[in-house]
């Protein structure tokens, strides 16, 4: 099996090292990456939105220029694992997700996928090696066309915190989020 250009354990060994553990998401958002770039032609400008916090967005910072950093990452936390690479012109893309009724047919992904387990009395070898047999099997895929002006934010409007002096967000009644919070991020 191929993820990107990587065999399974060359992308494993990047994963571990990008990651900080052979994480199951990463593992299994990579082969959903590679698919969703495989559905879309290869010289365009993509965007992408995850659907969820945990891990996939990992795989997409690893396998395209999207990062949240550049601000062609979005994370819509839905709590849905999936993925959407879209044409950043005109919105026209692919949405790749775990497929829940493929999972069920599998035995550790689905013990992961709907946490039957937890963390540590999962066999992440099996898992892995589950990943790595069933990989796009357990997946779906969907043409989309993406909503380009629903994503368009307004410019952040900022002030200086009347506590602490600090540029942030205005709201708060001109207080920034730590110094209304007092224990967040506390000084010592």
């Amino acid at each position: 099996m191929k993820i990107a250009a990587d065999t399974f354990d060359e992308y494993l060994r990047k994963v571990r090292s990008f990651h900080g553990n052979a994480a199951p998401g990463v593992m299994l958002g990579g082969i959903m990456v590679s698919l969703a770039q495989s559905k879309l032609p290869p010289s365009g400008l993509y965007d992408a939105i995850c659907e969820t916090d945990r891990c996939l967005p990992d795989a997409v910072q690893m396998l395209t220029p999207c990062t949240i950093g550049n601000g062609w990452l979005r994370i819509l936390n839905t709590g849905r694992f999936s993925v959407t690479l879209y044409d950043k012109h005109t919105g026209v893309g692919v949405r790749v997700f775990v497929a829940a009724d493929k999972v069920k047919k599998t035995s550790e992904i689905n013990k992961w996928f709907f946490g039957l387990v937890s963390k540590q009395q999962q066999d992440t070898e099996k898992l892995l090696g589950e990943i790595e047999l069933y990989g796009e099997s357990v997946l779906g895929v969907r043409s989309v066309q993406v909503d380009m002006a629903a994503l368009v934010l307004p410019e952040p409007d900022y002030v200086l915190c009347a506590s602490c002096g600090e540029s942030h967000l205005a709201g708060g009644g001109g207080l920034c989020l730590i110094c209304r919070s007092e224990t967040l991020i506390a000084d010592r």
